[in-house]
């Protein structure tokens, strides 16, 4: 193992807070390998880069030798992480949970080394606790502490109403750690409340307490909103290589080094020199997020896959040329009443949109070129003659060739 020093160095890049950071130094000097935590609830079946940055602290853990445990929130998942929101989470079905859940597993394992990972699922304590045991563990926390966190307080003092089941969640999140004798939690910022009523909780019950570690949210590809599907700016972990590499490449220059920090598998030390890099001017910054492109696509594929991906970009970016790899449309045309292409519809149809009113959006702010003509705003009817045999651009990366 690398000194405690040099352990810490490497575990604070990227990282938002460490409560209490002389506490890790005192857990790292031991000497011996720390068991780190790591809870998520499968609400949702694809996860972007984004939900991976807590995965990417926890490779790190693992790569300095230290053990990890991911749970499956199956259990905690029936209450629903009521972190942030300002309205009860809809509960989810059983089903829905755990197809989800197998979903996420396959994708976490994309950044996990699985040989040095401990799989559990919470459901094994959490839906065997009888009402005895539900009574003792709630006897330990009062209203007035869960009150203190920031979403339920907003809630109550706005007359929002919060339900019952709600206040058990860090409550439950909190008997995670006890039950796997966690210490160190990751999180994100908005988890701070979850983390520290493990860390409670543990002292409580007379055992070493677990430190909560947080990590920053990452913006989007838009360098301003978190990153989220409902944004439409993020990049998903089974993206195709090429929308991996030329997602990166549409960032803004001031988020590449947190990218490097918090998605990229780089060094802590080669991250260093970027930064120094890019603040004296020393890196020219296309050069650098070039590498970082690469690097992304490498983890998720690999490197022949990451110069692949360079080359379609600087064919379809820099020459503005077609990629010879387009999908063909094979099929017959649908025509409208009128004889011509609903071209919203058709766009969507052939998954080009996520709907036909953002296929109008893109066309409307000349997003949809045909034959590398953009098609004039309020146009979305089109004659069959003029797409057999054209090629279909939509936005800067998806096209499709319609037969002759």
């Amino acid at each position: 193992m690398l000194a405690p020093e040099e352990q810490l160095h490497i575990i604070k890049s990227g990282t938002a807070q460490i409560v209490p950071e002389e506490a890790l130094m005192k857990k790292l000097r031991r000497g011996t390998p720390l068991n780190v935590k790591l809870g998520v609830d499968p609400t949702a079946p694809d996860i972007h880069l984004g939900h991976a940055v807590p995965l990417r602290k926890l490779r790190q853990f693992q790569d300095l030798g230290h053990e990890v445990t991911l749970i499956i929130g199956d259990g905690t998942a029936l209450i629903g992480d009521p972190s942030g929101r300002n309205t009860t989470r809809p509960q989810l079905s059983r089903a829905q949970i755990e197809q989800n859940a197998q979903t996420y597993v396959d994708q976490a394992f994309k950044v996990l080394d699985p040989e040095k990972t401990t799989l559990r699922y919470n459901s094994e304590w959490i839906l065997d606790l009888d009402m005895e045991g539900l009574l003792k563990l709630l006897a330990n926390f009062t209203v007035a502490r869960i009150l203190e966190r920031d979403d339920f307080h907003n809630r109550y003092t706005s007359g929002q109403p919060i339900s019952l089941h709600e206040f058990l969640y860090p409550v439950m999140q909190a008997y995670d750690s006890v039950v796997i004798k966690a210490d160190v939690e990751l999180g994100g910022t908005d988890q701070l409340f979850n983390l520290l009523a493990g860390r409670e909780l543990m002292e409580k019950l007379d055992m070493e307490p677990q430190v909560c570690l947080t990590l920053p949210l990452l913006e989007g590809t838009d360098g301003t909103l978190k990153m989220s599907k409902s944004y439409k700016n993020y990049i998903g972990l089974t993206d195709s290589p090429e929308d991996i590499f030329g997602k990166t490449m549409s960032i803004p220059d001031e988020l590449m080094v947190k990218y490097f920090r918090l998605a990229s598998d780089l060094p802590v030390t080669e991250i260093d020199e970027i930064e120094q890099g890019l603040a004296n001017d020393g890196l020219h910054p296309n050069k650098v997020k070039r590498q970082l492109a690469r690097n992304l696509v490498e983890l998720y594929y690999d490197a022949d896959a990451a110069a692949a991906a360079e080359e379609h970009f600087d064919k379809v970016f820099k020459a503005h040329e077609v990629p010879d790899d387009i999908p063909v449309f094979e099929g017959d045309l649908p025509l409208n009443d009128d004889g011509e292409v609903y071209l919203a519809a058709f766009l969507h149809s052939a998954g080009l949109a996520n709907s036909a009113g953002e296929a109008r959006r893109l066309i409307d702010g000349g997003g949809v070129k045909v034959n590398d003509v953009a098609v004039a705003a309020k146009r979305y009817n089109m004659a069959p003659e003029k797409l057999k045999g054209a090629v279909i651009k939509v936005g800067k990366r998806h096209f499709l060739k319609i037969k002759e």
